[in-house]
């Protein structure tokens, strides 16, 4: 998407749960614990992935994306499709999305992305300049 910014990664905090389980120090019942709510919103609104659940293998993952803004009012912390997501980057100024993956087996869930959708990044051509000297600072993006 064009408007996406600010995108945060936590592939390697994945991966340091997913080898705590795999050496017994993690039980798989921590770390399986998806709401309802969240597997329902796998179902409904998620989009299918060709990975298969690093838990228990039987069933492929699932990415629901979850939308928080001042603008979306009642309807923040809802879950997109994917493709609906592009109409709310060109509609909205600024939103954050949540990416968890979700297994709808075992119950696996882990956030794996978050990063911002909006209009705001399309007036900046200041921004590409910005990114080619590297003065943009990601102030606030401490670690986990």
């Amino acid at each position: 998407m064009r408007t996406q910014r600010q995108v945060v990664d936590y592939s390697l905090q994945r991966r340091a749960v997913l080898r705590d389980v795999r050496s017994g120090r993690v039980s798989a019942l921590e770390v399986c614990d998806a709401s309802p709510y969240l597997k329902n919103a796998a179902t409904f609104h998620g989009e299918p992935t060709d990975e298969r659940c690093p838990i228990c293998r039987r069933e492929n993952l699932t990415l629901v994306h979850y939308v928080y803004g001042d603008e979306l009012k009642q309807s923040a912390g809802q879950a997109h499709k994917l493709a609906e997501l592009s109409v709310l980057a060109m509609t909205l100024r600024e939103c954050q999305v949540f990416v968890v993956e979700v297994c709808r087996s075992c119950s696996w869930n882990h956030l794996i992305e978050r990063y911002v959708l909006g209009r705001d990044a399309l007036g900046d051509d200041d921004s590409t300049i910005q990114w080619k000297t590297g003065s943009v600072s990601h102030v606030g993006e401490g670690r986990r």
